[in-house]
């Protein structure tokens, strides 16, 4: 039997290796082109918003898009069965509006407001990040590369104030570098949902009830060929810190979309179903195994080694819980606490999708 629980041991730490510190280091490692961004592309741009009852910052929002730098041919705001003024606000700052009277949720505002669009090149946002002067000009030239489908821009979140929320900003981190890798390598699996682009006809229609509509399209687009890019210089800034107990809500809304994406689309974990597909399980999937395959760590090195099983375990959910309730400790306890937190996700999200009843709604 304890041959079993070694190889139960180390098939599980192979595993969270691999969902976590593995698959970035595997990435640094592969040989990649320098990659240049292409020349200036002047084309004007559409940018769709597509808000629910964002009147008190719809009108700083528009002033925003229209103050950048690169020229922008309309503004197009989806008004997903507002309430309130945003229609009217959007209107007066120049911004053409679709009014969907039934909140259909943001992918239904995304298919309407792409398909309104009028330019080649469509900015996807939303409203409560502001974007830099330079980030459409930067997400557009891009385009000027005719294999370009989708690029996607950089997050930045304001500082997190807990351990817990540290240990998710270093998580955040990370996955902006996988991205920036993974686009040097053909393509990147998923966008920010806050500020990237598409070429209008690379973009294909997605279901209502999609929950992860920036990993949806740009996988449907990069199925078709084309490229999905990552630019770091196209900044958007988001007011909203990562601190657990608002981030969680977000997080396993995230997680329960990588599993109906997985049970929606499973030819894409086939080598003839996606050519992202060891990028998709790498970066998305395995890590959605997370809580079991810590499970059977914690089974098997109490069933190997009890008393080193007891310090072990014992040490480290001891600094994840420090991390959660005494938020002004030094930095040692953030990762231990920002894991756990997020493997709780993981298992909220897993259950959030097996009884979710609104899908692709507002929150």
């Amino acid at each position: 039997m304890a041959t079993v629980w070694i190889i139960v041991l180390l098939i599980a730490a192979f595993v969270l290796f691999m969902a976590y510190p593995g698959y970035p280091l595997l990435l640094a490692l592969l040989p990649r082109p320098n990659v240049k961004p292409p020349l200036a592309n002047d084309t004007p741009v559409s940018v769709v918003l597509v808000a629910k009852n964002e009147s008190n910052r719809i009108e700083s929002r528009i002033a925003n898009l229209q103050a950048s730098e690169h020229p922008i041919q309309e503004i197009i705001l989806v008004c997903d069965g507002c309430t309130d003024e945003t229609a009217n606000l959007a209107r007066a700052r120049g911004a053409k509006v679709i009014e969907q009277p039934v909140s259909k949720g943001k992918p239904a505002g995304v298919n309407a407001g792409v398909a309104a669009a009028s330019s080649e090149i469509v900015v996807l946002c939303d409203a409560r990040q502001r974007f830099e002067h330079s980030t459409i000009r930067n997400l557009a030239r891009w385009f000027s590369d005719s294999s370009t489908g989708a690029v996607s821009g950089a997050l930045e979140i304001e500082t997190a104030g807990t351990a817990q929320g540290r240990g998710v900003d270093a998580y955040w981190k990370l996955e902006k570098f996988i991205r920036r890798v993974e686009s040097d390598l053909d393509s990147s699996v998923g966008c920010t949902g806050a500020v990237y682009a598409v070429r209008r006809t690379s973009f294909v229609p997605m279901p209502d009830d999609t929950i992860l509509d920036d990993v949806v399209v740009p996988m449907e687009i990069a199925k078709r060929g084309d490229r999905v890019r990552f630019d770091p210089e196209a900044l958007a800034y988001d007011p909203q810190q990562l601190d657990g107990a608002k981030e969680l809500n977000r997080k396993v809304r995230t997680l329960a979309g990588n599993f109906q994406m997985m049970a929606r689309y499973p030819e894409w974990m086939l080598p003839w179903g996606h050519r992202l597909w060891w990028k998709l399980i790498c970066h998305k999937y395995l890590r959605l195994t997370g809580p079991v395959a810590l499970a059977l760590m914690i089974v098997a090195t109490f069933a190997l080694q009890p008393l080193v099983a007891w310090v072990l375990w014992g040490t480290f959910f001891g600094l994840a819980m420090l991390g959660r309730w005494k938020p002004s400790l030094v930095k040692a306890v953030s990762l231990p606490s920002g894991f756990v937190f997020l493997q709780w996700c993981i298992v909220r999200g897993f259950f959030y999708w097996l009884n979710r009843a609104e899908g692709g709604a507002w929150k």
